[in-house]
């Protein structure tokens, strides 16, 4: 008998090496959370989410994601992960990364805008919501004037409407210099004909060189941007170009264990929260302060690490209201590189050691 369970054991470490060598095996973490739904596949590569909440109806609200290829698209997805193919954008070129903002007038009515990085035509590109048509005239072209393809190859983006409600866009590169100019804000506008065009207003932040900037967050209420300087931290500037470009933090050194890359955050009472950032190839969330400490606001200890079952994790998004009865208390989308994005219950992800907003 004891033989026999010797070989029982030796056949089910075999299997075991079987499916770790095809991949499954990474499916075997119990302690990781699970996603509460799992998007339909989009056709090549996801990379970065985003969450449009309806301001009339949030049950109805919309996860816009990334299809990024040379004939990628933003793929439109319910509540439930289900596409919707009549909002669907196909056909653009290499889109990277994409953040919404909300009330940008054009032709006179308060529009909410979906934006993404097309990197291999240099533009962004910007639709309506819920609608999804492009009000952008075809696309703006930004880092105009710059030389390399690795200069104008757009990669992350993220919005910032300030306190008079004049909306922003932020945008990074695959490369750029190491001081004084890697990410360009613009200021977005109607063009006189209820397209979008869009305003240089600043060149902004350091660079260390070591890989690339493709995350980046801003905080709209207290009026800071995030953004992941891969394999080397996550780097803290005013959003507001009045207020300068200094550097304000750099946190993060030596807690990811490959790159740090999507950055969110997650706001609860009284202006508190969380700032989320993914470690790519380890299946799991940094999680830090979004205030920093009591006597030092810019400094933003690690509060907690979450494993979660999305792998190689680029781009996150998340948002802290109730949304309908599965998301009572707020919503992750995180990247998943099998061409899917996973649907977080951010309670699921909370669990006892952070806030949810009720």
């Amino acid at each position: 008998m004891k033989n026999k369970n010797l070989i029982n054991i030796a056949a089910v470490a075999v299997l075991i090496l079987i499916i770790s060598c095809n991949g499954g095996a990474q499916q075997t973490d119990v302690t990781a959370i699970k996603p509460l739904y799992v998007s339909e596949p989009v056709d090549f590569d996801t990379d970065d989410p985003a969450i449009w909440v309806n301001p009339a109806d949030p049950a109805k609200s919309l996860v816009i994601g990334t299809d990024k290829d040379a004939n990628g698209g933003l793929y439109v997805f319910d509540l439930k992960g289900k596409t919707i193919k009549s909002k669907t954008v196909k056909g653009l070129k290499r889109p990277d990364n994409v953040d919404i903002a909300y009330g940008l007038s054009l032709a006179g009515k308060k529009t909410d805008i979906a934006v993404t990085t097309e990197r291999l035509t240099h533009k962004l590109r910007i639709y309506s919501l819920p609608d999804m048509k492009p009000v952008d005239n075809g696309g703006i072209p930004v880092f105009v004037g710059e030389t390399g393809a690795e200069f104008r190859d757009l990669m992350g983006i993220s919005m910032y409407t300030d306190s008079k409600g004049q909306i922003y866009v932020i945008v990074g590169r695959k490369s750029g210099p190491k001081e004084g100019g890697y990410l360009w804000q613009y200021l977005l506008k109607d063009d006189g004909k209820g397209n979008v065009k869009a305003d240089l207003v600043r060149k902004f932040g350091s660079y260390s060189g070591k890989k690339e900037i493709e995350a980046i967050a801003v905080d709209n209420e207290l009026g800071f941007v995030y953004y992941c300087d891969e394999q080397y931290g996550v780097r803290k500037y005013y959003a507001d170009p009045a207020k300068g470009n200094k550097e304000l933090a750099l946190f993060g050194q030596g807690d990811f264990a490959v790159d740090n890359e999507g950055v969110a955050i997650y706001k609860t009472a009284g202006n508190k929260g969380y700032i989320l950032v993914s470690d790519q190839g380890a299946r799991q969330l940094k999680v830090y302060s979004r205030t920093g400490k009591a006597d030092a606001s810019n400094q933003h200890p690690l509060l907690t690490t979450i494993k979660y079952a999305a792998n190689q994790t680029d781009g996150i998004d998340v948002v802290s209201v109730p949304l309908n009865a599965d998301f009572k208390h707020g919503l992750l989308v995180a990247m998943s590189d099998d061409k899917t994005f996973h649907f977080y219950r951010w309670e699921d992800l909370a669990g006892k050691k952070l806030d949810i907003n009720r």
